[in-house]
């Protein structure tokens, strides 16, 4: 079998795994480790996922408020609307939804995913040549810079409310983030170098 098909092969096989484990949905344990911190409305876990959890976890959040009114069902989470004011409706993690939450994070990791289009296309890049490939590469390097500062940002103000037990795992979270971007960064340069020199 030539290189070409057997990498081919190893991809289709990589995808196939993907997609096993993409039907295991996370997002209850994202909505139960949220509430586990403190009561939220679904605006606000929503809006504790778009800013926090999105260096690193890249599922998708559409199915907030069904997910919610399951666990409710289940009795994993319970739900109190305010009296004033606007009368929110605001979420709150029972004894049953930590039981399961415990649970989950007792359990081995079955797969840490890695995904990205950029790759993808670098991967086909002969298709396309060294020009169109080099404004892919420039353009994750753009966007990963502006992450890294983001992230660099967080990383200081957490540095300086460690008083919290959750905070210091906050803090190991966010520095892989910041030494993983880092050598993206680097190997953007790399892979520059290899392209631009025979």
């Amino acid at each position: 079998m030539s290189l070409r098909h057997h990498l081919m092969d190893g991809m289709q096989a990589y995808c196939m795994e993907e997609l096993s484990v993409a039907i295991e949905k996370k997002i209850n344990f994202v909505i139960l480790g949220l509430l586990n911190h403190e009561a939220l409305t679904g605006y606000e876990i929503k809006k504790r996922i778009d800013n926090s959890l999105r260096f690193f976890w890249s599922g998708s959040f559409g199915s907030i408020y069904p997910t919610l009114d399951v666990l409710v069902q289940d009795g994993c989470v319970e739900k109190e609307e305010e009296t004033s004011g606007r009368g929110k409706i605001i979420y709150s993690i029972t004894e049953k939804g930590r039981v399961l939450l415990r649970e989950w994070l007792m359990k081995p990791v079955k797969k840490d995913e890695l995904r990205y289009e950029t790759l993808l296309k670098l991967f086909f890049g002969g298709e396309l040549g060294r020009e169109g490939i080099l404004v892919h590469i420039q353009n994750f390097e753009e966007k990963i810079k502006k992450e890294l500062l983001l992230l660099e940002m967080y990383v200081q103000n957490l540095e300086r409310v460690q008083n919290e037990e959750d905070h210091k795992y906050y803090l190991i979270t966010v520095k892989f983030g910041v030494e993983t971007y880092r050598a993206y960064l680097r190997w953007c340069e790399e892979a520059r170098n290899i392209l631009l020199h025979d």
